[in-house]
């Protein structure tokens, strides 16, 4: 069966996403690199959808096609069996790497993507204002990047992603390159942003506490090739601490769960 690819995939414009829909709909999806008759799966029959302003982490080792199946989500390449919808358009994508520009400064790095999204020019830089007002980062919009502290820079990320105006957001490790306490303060932003503004996001990483702390679902891969082994619903209240007790208790029931997937991984 040939892939079968969504509008905003394809680039051409993309309707309003029908009422009740999914934001994200993968279904059956298949992905692996490599030559017809030997060619290495990644994704094994993948279906997964993400609900209007729901916070799902993929979860699972390293190698197991989570940032795979995030690329075939944003349309950076096919599925090589399935469907992927994202009926709103195409999402907004933030990586581990913060890929500023450093010629630029942290506003025009935001202008940027807002030029590219349409926005006439008189009204760029109150946009580019606003929103670094949204990721805390008030009085930002003349800084180098070289002026900025890591976690600055992906605050300005984030900004830059938001500009796209999507209402889906894909965050591929994010964070993890920062140091603790940044990254714990980017959790607390990064939840008051998401609740103020009612995206949806999917998320991608291989640490079990960050993934409880911020998600709604948790959603675990097995090791290559990727398939969905199983889903946790959190029902701690946000905002929460990486620390307390219930996101502690239940990150140990899925590092067990993650453990036991890559011994199984392991054994063959």
């Amino acid at each position: 069966m040939a892939p079968t690819l969504t509008e905003e995939q394809d680039g051409t414009a993309a309707g309003a996403p029908v009422d009740g829909a999914p934001a994200v709909r993968i279904e059956h999806v298949h992905k692996s690199f490599g030559r017809p008759g030997n060619a290495t799966p990644v994704l094994d029959d993948i279906s997964l959808s993400v609900s209007p302003g729901e916070f799902v982490c993929l979860l699972g080792a390293s190698g197991c096609g989570k940032s795979t199946l995030l690329n075939l989500v944003a349309g950076l390449d096919r599925p090589t069996d399935g469907t992927i919808e994202v009926p709103s358009g195409r999402p907004a994508l933030m990586f581990q790497e913060h890929a500023l520009f450093p010629w630029l400064t942290a506003g025009r790095n935001i202008e940027l993507a807002l030029r590219l999204r349409g926005v006439p020019r008189a009204e760029r830089r109150p946009e580019a204002e606003r929103l670094l007002e949204l990721v805390r980062l008030g009085g930002a919009y003349g800084k180098r990047v070289h002026e900025l502290s890591g976690g600055m820079r992906q605050r300005v990320a984030m900004a830059r992603a938001l500009a796209q105006d999507s209402s889906v957001l894909l965050m591929d490790e994010p964070f993890a390159a920062l140091d603790a306490i940044t990254r714990d303060v980017l959790h607390e932003e990064l939840t008051r942003i998401w609740s103020e503004t009612g995206l949806s996001v999917l998320f991608v990483t291989h640490n079990v506490r960050e993934a409880v702390r911020l998600a709604q679902r948790v959603v675990l891969l097995t090791s290559r090739p990727g398939r969905i082994a199983r889903e946790w619903q959190i029902d701690l209240p946000q905002p929460r601490r990486i620390e307390s007790s219930g996101v502690a208790e239940l990150s140990v029931e899925i590092t067990d769960e993650l453990r036991e997937e890559i011994r199984r991984h392991g054994q063959h």
